[in-house]
């Protein structure tokens, strides 16, 4: 835990509520539920109340803000979660900066080596990956993965492309140029877009592959899903790859894709969750063969250190890390992941989530049974 100095804190801890909330996001100043920074400086100054201090993973944010922002005010247990991507997120609590880390990819064992303390993975929400386009006039457009592979190839260079018209009958597509955007930063969004493509296109797979930050051969840049979602907002005959709780936000049309069961789906709770009626909540979900399933689907987690006895911390704040986290995968939090776009973990999931959170000691001692 840290003890707040110098940061602005918003009340609002709204999900996009504003064109304001939307810049501070996108420049990756912390955004952050709870109260006004006065509030929590006298709080400091008498009983110097500690701060549950995270960062990472933009898919989640909306949906860590508002429970953030619920576990504050019914707890007074001040918590903040900055939104500056997966990697940045891992790279400060390796340094021992914050509490825990929100992940959209589960760390690699070369990645959990480099921590100087062992530590736990632990699932949080579900999310899908949007495939967000502008076309006026042009809705409910169907995609393929082999499609849009192709687009951000640039092997398919105009929305009347032929290919693109045999799965779209009946609409006009126009004769207007794909401005596909990417994201410039490390991203758990483009490894899970990667990951996809990966799996339904060979030439993908060999040419760029699966990564949280790749080289793509054309298209414009922009920094974390703020960026693509407004990008593709402004842009006429852009496409882009953001969370679904941000084309929500921006209002951006969004695309039907192809399942490996042959339907066409767009991202929903359901879709979503039907993921997992298959999988587990360890790894990659992407391009699930069951029959309704959204196939950019994903778990998100938080990583955590598994032994809380390190940089000087005291057992209070490590026990007050865990409850939050218990909090964040009980009914109650969970309820909120639907009213931001995002989608409940399944129970089994959450069984896993408990077990995993037995798994924290401090001194070598369980924290919890």
């Amino acid at each position: 835990m840290a003890t707040i100095r110098n940061k602005e804190i918003s009340k609002t801890g709204g999900v996009c509520l504003s064109f304001v909330a939307v810049l501070a996001i996108a420049a990756a100043t912390l955004f952050t539920s709870g109260k006004p920074v006065e509030e929590l400086s006298e709080n400091a100054a008498v009983g110097r109340k500690s701060v549950i201090t995270a960062a990472g993973a933009t898919l989640p944010l909306p949906f860590y803000s508002e429970a953030f922002k619920m576990y504050w005010e019914k707890n007074d247990i001040p918590v903040t979660y900055a939104g500056i991507g997966t990697e940045r997120g891992f790279r400060s609590l390796k340094n021992q900066q914050i509490d825990f880390a929100g992940v959209d990819v589960p760390p690699t064992k070369a990645e959990l080596d480099s921590l100087p303390v062992k530590s736990i993975l632990v699932p949080t929400c579900m999310g899908a990956v949007t495939i967000a386009y502008n076309l006026e006039g042009v809705d409910n457009l169907r995609l393929t993965g082999e499609l849009i592979a192709d687009i951000y190839m640039g092997k398919i260079l105009k929305w009347n492309d032929a290919r693109i018209a045999a799965v779209n009958a009946g609409k006009q597509l126009p004769d207007k140029e794909i401005y596909p955007v990417f994201r410039l930063d490390g991203s758990g969004t483009t490894y899970i877009f990667s990951d996809y493509l990966t799996k339904v296109s060979t030439d993908w797979k060999a040419k760029i592959g699966t990564g949280k930050a790749l080289t793509f051969p054309r298209g414009v840049a922009a920094t974390g899903n703020t960026g693509v979602a407004g990008l593709v907002g402004k842009v006429p005959g852009a496409i882009g790859y953001v969370a679904s709780e941000y084309a929500a936000s921006f209002n951006t049309q969004s695309a039907w894709l192809k399942n490996a069961a042959g339907n066409f789906v767009q991202p929903t709770s359901e879709s979503v969750t039907a993921v997992a009626s298959v999988g587990d909540a360890t790894g990659m979900i992407t391009d699930s063969e069951v029959a309704d399933a959204y196939p950019i689907s994903c778990f998100t987690w938080v990583v955590l250190y598994k032994e809380q006895n390190y940089a000087g911390r005291s057992r209070s704040e490590a026990e007050e890390t865990v409850k939050l986290l218990e909090w964040l995968i009980s009914p109650e939090a969970q309820t909120i992941t639907t009213q931001v776009q995002c989608s409940p973990l399944p129970e089994k999931a959450v069984e896993y989530a408990k077990n995993m959170l037995k798994e924290v000691t401090y001194d070598g001692k369980a924290l919890r049974k």
